[in-house]
């Protein structure tokens, strides 16, 4: 389950990746909307889940504490 949220600026796309053991993975892309080179930054597998919804909302709230971090 993917899904795209934009935060001050930014698209920030967290991702759960399943993994061969069951857990997920919390992936994340965010790019800068504003640029027109179109920077974007990943991060993979910043932590493990047991549950999808769980990955997926870690990787957004540590994808707004980077963003908020860099203004």
């Amino acid at each position: 389950m993917n899904s795209h949220i934009r935060y001050k600026g930014y698209e920030v796309a967290p991702a759960a990746q399943r993994l061969p053991n069951g857990l997920f993975a919390a992936n994340l892309t965010i790019e800068k909307t504003s640029a027109s080179h179109g920077q974007a930054y990943s991060f993979d597998a910043l932590d493990y889940f047991f549950d999808e919804e769980h990955a997926l909302a870690y990787a957004f709230r540590w994808g707004r504490m980077w963003i908020d971090s860099r203004q």
